[in-house]
């Protein structure tokens, strides 16, 4: 692996909301070769790309040369990935085969995320020389004060030939309050949906992250209950809570063993 290409990986490892903290630390590891981060650019476009950055930045929308539109405006824009900033907005109509369909399932899953996602962007697009659609919706939450960051994303691809949906959820939760933790989970959806609408599309999602979320909710509980337990005592030895106040008053063995101890 070129050095190049391990600093791009930095980049694309990059936790959420956390990636101009990632762009300071390579300037400062990097503050000989300062031409780097220049060279970064295919790693930035990959990153936005793949964690459906702003505005809902994907390959799914991508009209190539760092140029993508939105269905839901009818527009199109240049995409800076270095700084994350569109511009040069244009008109962009969809039309084609899926066009009444695309649109059709934008409005209910507009209506699905409203509904369940506190800070969300979504978009639905065709994809395939117009043979299928592709669904995504990306939320991000951000606590640097707390040390913590979340992104959940979902990508869908509805085929109208066959009527199945394939996709996944994607979460990632960093966590670094003394400590580095970090949860990055993927799963895999198949569903197929008979009546082809937008409705039944958007319908299908909301239960597949429905039952996710509830997957998720078990999970945390048995890490907690089962694994996080493991990983410490809840007391000490001694079966007694320490008294932080008292620490420095502590006599090893005596007080904190509960009997005497020989000078």
């Amino acid at each position: 692996m070129s050095h190049l290409e391990e600093v791009s990986a930095f980049i694309e490892g990059a936790p959420p909301g956390e990636l101009n903290d990632v762009v300071t630390d390579i300037k400062i590891l990097t503050q000989n070769e300062p031409e780097i981060v220049d060279q970064l650019a295919p790693a930035f476009e990959k990153y936005n790309e793949e964690q459906f950055a702003t505005v809902v930045i994907s390959s799914h929308n991508s009209l190539g040369g760092g140029r993508y539109f939105d269905v839901e405006s009818s527009s199109s824009f240049d995409f800076d990935h270095t700084t994350q900033a569109a511009s040069n907005v244009q008109s962009h109509v969809l039309e084609g085969a899926q066009a009444d369909l695309v649109k059709s399932t934008l409005k209910s899953i507009g209506t699905y995320v409203n509904e369940h996602y506190p800070n969300a962007a979504f978009g639905v697009y065709p994809i395939e020389v117009d043979s299928k659609v592709a669904v995504v919706i990306v939320a991000n939450k951000y606590s640097p004060n707390n040390f913590w960051n979340g992104r959940w994303r979902s990508l869908y691809i509805y085929d109208p030939s066959s009527g199945s949906l394939e996709g996944s959820v994607k979460v990632d939760v960093h966590y670094y309050e003394d400590g580095n933790v970090r949860l990055i989970t993927n799963k895999p959806v198949h569903a197929s949906i008979s009546s082809g609408t937008g409705a039944g599309i958007a319908k299908e999602i909301s239960s597949a992250e429905r039952k996710y979320q509830e997957e998720l909710n078990k999970g945390f509980v048995s890490l907690s209950e089962g694994a996080f337990k493991g990983l410490r005592r809840q007391l000490p030895v001694t079966r007694q809570k320490i008294e932080w106040d008292k620490v420095t008053g502590y006599r090893l063995g005596q007080d904190l063993g509960g009997g005497s101890s020989k000078r």
